[in-house]
């Protein structure tokens, strides 16, 4: 096992741990572009994925709607923000944070989005202002950055989902070892064992889920600490240390999935494995608490105070 990857298996199933393969998987057409356009681009998919859903959506079915409905090329789905976000999660999410700072979508503690009375209102518009959004914004928060062009993006921010990933990749391999075990204690499997015998095929932890009391399942569980993209051989070589009494392969990393290991996850006539990347490792840690402490804010109605002046 080389020092740039740590592997953790465990057997396992969980639902609400599982993330589908659909998560970042698209046939998308080619367009001409060849490189990710701006977040102001997909501020109106947004809201028109948004629309399309019924009003309300999670990031994944978002990503998918705007994805099917831009034509995004491969080149661009799988261009690469960081370790664990691609580019195009990136500007949807500056896409959200404009949408919701304008009061055209608010979202729960769940991470559902939901478009607001303005929000389907600007979902009928056929020219939607998006430069307004942004100059609506910028000026609530003070920022001076008007220009509108398609490919600024906003300053990137620094906060604990940085500090969080940092963590991660350079954490010991006990240390990530009792972090796993740890979190899949609290989505309720049990009998969460970990061991790192040689010769195993990859498979270096065991646990158990019962549901409702009456089904127990084994699951094959893997998860890479990695600073990129895992590809379709990682998915090929665990399905292939996948032993018969296994019901599910799941695989977690730290990075991202590349285009042709969410293909191959998701191959018919093979044993399926759910995919779950580093973002939602992350949202997993910070739905249960692990090591993550939730700080409530304000934030200044500057409308209210500025009403107190009207004559």
């Amino acid at each position: 096992m080389s020092h740039n990857e740590i592997e953790f298996t465990c057997i396992l199933k969980n639902e609400c741990f599982i993330t589908t393969n659909e998560h970042r998987y698209n046939m998308a057409k080619k367009i001409s572009k060849k490189k990710c356009p701006g977040y102001q681009f997909f501020i109106k998919p947004t809201i028109d994925a948004l629309y399309q859903l019924g009003g309300s959506g999670a990031n994944s079915e978002i990503y998918k709607k705007v994805i099917k409905n831009t034509n995004l090329s491969e080149e661009i789905i799988d261009e690469m923000h960081s370790f664990t976000m691609t580019e195009v999660e990136y500007k949807l999410m500056w896409a959200r944070t404009y949408l919701k700072n304008y009061g055209a979508v608010e979202n729960s503690k769940q991470g559902v989005w939901v478009l607001t009375t303005k929000g389907a209102a600007l979902a009928k518009q056929v020219d939607l202002d998006v430069k307004e959004i942004i100059r609506f914004t910028n000026n609530k928060n003070g920022e001076t950055k008007t220009n509108g062009t398609d490919n600024d993006s906003p300053t990137e921010p620094k906060g604990w989902r940085e500090q969080i990933t940092d963590l991660l990749l350079n954490m010991s391999p006990y240390a990530f070892e009792k972090l796993a075990q740890r979190l899949l204690r609290e989505c309720g499997f049990s009998d969460v064992e970990v061991t790192k015998k040689s010769g195993d095929g990859g498979i270096d932890g065991t646990g158990k889920l019962r549901i409702n009391g009456i089904f127990s399942f084994n699951v094959a569980f893997q998860c890479k600490r990695y600073k990129g993209a895992v590809g379709a051989p990682e998915i090929r070589d665990f399905r292939g240390s996948l032993s018969t009494n296994i019901e599910k392969g799941v695989l977690i990393t730290t990075g991202s999935f590349t285009r042709a290991a969410l293909e191959e996850a998701s191959s018919e006539g093979k044993r399926l494995i759910d995919l779950m990347d580093g973002e939602e490792l992350i949202n997993k840690l910070a739905e249960y608490g692990i090591g993550l402490n939730e700080v409530k804010s304000y934030e200044v109605d500057m409308d209210f105070f500025n009403s107190l002046n009207d004559e």
